[in-house]
């Protein structure tokens, strides 16, 4: 999937693969309100709720929960993952040669783009080497390199792609669920495809189309009649900016919104006005909190474990999301969904003497630290007062940064980062556990802890390639472990996504609950009569 939020602090910057390598639509609640009771009614408005502006409407770029929720939408996938199975989309099928190097895609007949042209091979072979190409800055490129080589992208006809590996690779599969096409009649020629201003107007290939943006407000589209899956049921979806999330809250509640994915805390009081469905389910999420190496006194790993033996995951969850209902307590950076994912991992149970014990053999004292999270994150908010607390009693004090989105996301992104020492995060990246490495990787743009250690991306890119399945488990095995002992990111919680949803819509399981975008389909989304 990827794709790649990262929470509503880092999802500012999950790669794209999150949104189809997350395995597919997840399986709701049981929960009857969460069932379809009345009959479709023909056209109509649905107005959802996102927290912020997106950052640009071309999926080569998208990687923040905003984005990645409107393209779902706007444009479509080659294919992606349901319940770790295939499920084609654009494209008809997926053929593997014998030595497992050359990938044959056969995209679907008779296929648009919004504005009405075909959608051939050459979009795709466009789209790809777009990605390949350093110039253009994709996050996405890392996925495709394979040991330090690219693979190779060609036109066999209109209809067919051939890609060749440099080697084989058991995540090619994986990745390329998160590769979305973008229309070569429209962006080539442009020399930076993120600042092109085609993008301001973007012609997509999913069941709605581009209709109006206006910055801080709204993104409107409309119903694209000519969607290959069938006409979708409403006239338009508005994705309005609501960046508070209180006021968010009432706009729900007086009708003004119709959807949102709600914290925790808010479900007991929005649940019992008897007005929403509740779709609750798991999303595949990593909520944890990161240690900012570029400040010296976080190079000292002991700093950093005890950090961690100060905190209580059990107490944390209790705090933010008042019980294991809604969260489960996390151990790995690989959340449960994701192959190969390991318990086996050092846990840093609560320990304040074991706590002391490191601070003092670090040589550590009346240390002062800065913890940064965005504002209108409620877990976050929660989250850093415990902090703050429990890290005073070892004598650390910690000054809390509460920081807009934008701000917090321009200092994430700097490599050289040392404008605050420690930062909450969250990120979604799915059934194959390759996409991490985005995260992860020395150089990886989104590497927020800045550890860097070629042994442990020399793991990364060995398990990338690796065909044989236990000895590709053995080595991923190898890296959450590595993580823990290094204690670089402290995991906190594998939560779950809340979407309530006004209950006169209908279609809702068949628009199948996904994580981070929250619906897959929205075209099967209707008015009950």
């Amino acid at each position: 999937m990827k794709k790649k939020l990262l929470s509503l602090t880092a999802l500012l910057t999950l790669v794209t693969v999150i949104v189809t390598a997350c395995g597919g639509s997840a399986p709701a609640s049981n929960s009857p309100t969460a069932t379809t009771t009345g009959q479709a009614q023909a056209g109509g408005q649905l107005i959802v709720a996102v927290q912020e502006d997106p950052r640009v409407l071309n999926p080569v770029y998208a990687g923040d929960r905003v984005t990645l929720t409107i393209n779902q939408s706007l444009f479509s996938h080659l294919y992606t993952y349901n319940n770790g199975e295939k499920k084609f989309v654009l494209a008809e099928s997926l053929t593997p040669s014998a030595d497992n190097l050359t990938y044959t895609l056969k995209l679907r007949k008779g296929l648009t783009w919004h504005d009405g042209k075909p959608i051939t091979a050459d979009d795709v072979v466009f789209t790809m080497e777009s990605v390949l190409d350093e110039k253009q800055h994709s996050s996405d490129r890392a996925n495709f390199i394979f040991n330090g080589t690219p693979l190779q992208v060609k036109k066999v006809d209109e209809l067919t792609v051939e890609f060749k590996l440099p080697q084989a690779s058991a995540a090619f599969e994986g990745v390329l669920a998160g590769f979305i096409p973008i229309p070569k009649h429209v962006f080539e020629g442009e020399a930076d495809l993120e600042k092109s201003k085609k993008n301001e107007k973007p012609i997509g290939s999913g069941p709605f189309k581009f209709k109006e943006y206006r910055a801080g407000e709204y993104v409107t589209l409309e119903r694209f009649d000519n969607y290959f899956a069938g006409k979708p049921k409403l006239d338009t979806v508005t994705y309005r900016i609501a960046k508070d999330p209180n006021a968010a809250n009432m706009a729900l509640q007086n009708g003004e919104l119709q959807m949102r994915k709600i914290d925790a805390v808010d479900h007991n009081k929005l649940n019992s006005t008897n007005r929403f469905n509740m779709v609750t389910y798991p999303e595949g999420r990593l909520n944890y909190l990161a240690f900012n190496l570029n400040v010296d006194v976080l190079k000292k790993k002991e700093v950093r474990q005890a950090i961690a033996y100060a905190l209580d995951r059990k107490e944390l969850i209790t705090a933010t999301y008042l019980s294991e209902e809604f969260a489960k307590p996390a151990a790995s950076i690989f959340t449960p969904d994701t192959m190969y994912h390991t318990s086996e991992v050092e846990t840093y149970e609560h320990n304040v003497d074991r706590a002391k014990e490191l601070l003092t053999q670090a040589g550590v004292s009346n240390l002062k630290l800065r913890l940064a999270y965005v504002n209108t994150n409620k877990a976050h908010e929660t989250q850093a007062l415990y902090v703050q607390q429990k890290l005073g009693e070892i004598g650390i004090t910690v000054e809390l940064m509460a920081l807009d989105s934008g701000a917090f996301g321009n200092m994430s992104l700097d490599m050289n980062n040392t404008a605050y020492d420690l930062s909450f995060g969250g990120y979604i990246m799915g059934h194959e556990p390759d996409g991490y490495k985005s995260l992860y990787l020395s150089d990886a743009a989104y590497n927020y802890s800045h550890y860097k250690n070629p042994e442990f991306d020399a793991l990364w890119n060995q398990a990338a390639v690796e065909m044989d399945p236990a000895k590709r488990g053995e080595l991923y095995k190898q890296i959450q472990q590595t993580v823990a002992n290094e204690m670089t990111i402290y995991p906190i919680a594998y939560d779950n996504a809340i979407i309530a949803v006004d209950k006169k819509f209908g279609g809702l399981q068949e628009a199948g609950p996904k994580p981070v975008v929250m619906f897959e389909d929205l075209s099967k989304v209707f008015i009950q009569q």
